[in-house]
């Protein structure tokens, strides 16, 4: 124990032991060394490996070993998740009956349309990391440079087309650009990132508009149904029209044919009268004189025949009957 002397007093200080808080400072040492040594990945994860800050290995998933005391930092980066970023809306519960949140984001969602419209377009990107080394270190904030990519790209594409093409008919092929698209810049910053897909959730008239875009909608709707109601009755009067006309072109044309083979057969009949007339004129003159009385004859009721030879000959005529 050393002694120390201040004027007349004399002080006692007791000996330190510095050999045990030096092997206290190196039991704490190997403590600390030992948990900060090892590192888990996960099976969906990927452990990139800094060594005084400069890049040395990436690890898969599983129990490893680096330096300690902040010799190697180790970023893990999930690397088989699929990620997502909303546009236009926040999903803040998912599930059979998700829940959305109830601010507008219309500072992203608003665009004009190539048609001078103004369309609010909802959409989702849906993403996973194919290099963590680059997603970690070529970007700054990528997060932020997906979204700011994702809505250049919709607005470029969404300029392109008018509103009824966003609306409608043009939904999936702008989703395909904008994939394309969106894919072409991030590879363009190396930013290790793989689009998988891009998908317009719901493109509508901005609110403030909406009922007047209804309204116009619903007179183009009334429109072509009164359009659809005429065709149907022109097509149907046509039909009719068509059907008559074809009718009494079958019945002319069956008419022709009936007279062309009645002028023909009475031709022939001819042909043949006239051949055995040239054979017997008087013969044949007779009996077409004897055939035609008998027609006409035959169709009086009641007649009188005299002999122009006969004279002084008084018929009696029965007035109720006829004359006998």
């Amino acid at each position: 124990m050393a002694k120390i002397e201040f004027g007349d007093a004399e002080i006692e200080i007791p000996d330190f032991p510095f050999k045990t808080i030096i092997a206290g400072i190196v039991a704490l040492l190997l403590i600390v060394a030992s948990f900060s040594s090892f590192y888990t990945v996960d099976a969906y994860e990927n452990g990139v490996v800094l060594r005084f800050g400069e890049y040395t290995k990436t690890t898969e998933p599983g129990l490893h070993f680096k330096l300690p005391f902040g010799i190697d930092r180790v970023y893990k980066v999930e690397v088989a998740k699929v990620l997502k970023e909303e546009f236009g809306f926040r999903t803040l519960k998912a599930g059979k009956r998700s829940q959305f949140s109830e601010n507008r984001h219309t500072a992203e969602s608003w665009m004009l349309t190539g048609d001078q419209n103004i369309a609010d377009v909802k959409w989702i990107v849906q993403y996973r990391i194919k290099d963590p080394v680059a997603y970690l270190f070529n970007v700054k904030g990528p997060k932020d440079t997906i979204r700011d990519l994702s809505e250049a790209t919709m607005r470029l594409l969404v300029g392109d087309h008018s509103f009824h093409e966003v609306l409608q008919i043009e939904r999936k092929k702008i989703a395909e650009e904008g994939k394309n698209h969106l894919q072409k810049l991030l590879d363009n910053f190396n930013a290790g990132i793989l689009i998988q897909m891009v998908q317009l959730q719901d493109v509508h008239p901005p609110e403030p508009v909406a009922d007047s875009f209804n309204e116009v909608n619903r007179a183009k709707q009334e429109k072509e149904t009164m359009i659809n109601q005429a065709q149907r009755e022109f097509n149907k009067q046509f039909d009719r029209v068509e059907g008559d006309a074809q009718r009494m072109v079958a019945e002319a044309e069956g008419y022709a044919i009936e007279r062309v083979n009645q002028a023909k057969g009475d031709v022939a009949l001819f042909a043949k009268v006239l051949k055995e007339y040239n054979k017997a004129p008087q013969i044949t003159k007779d009996r077409l004189y004897i055939e035609t009385m008998e027609d006409v004859l035959g169709a009086i009721p009641d007649k009188v025949i005299l002999d122009e030879s006969v004279e002084g000959f008084l018929p009696f005529l029965n007035v109720q009957g006829g004359a006998k």
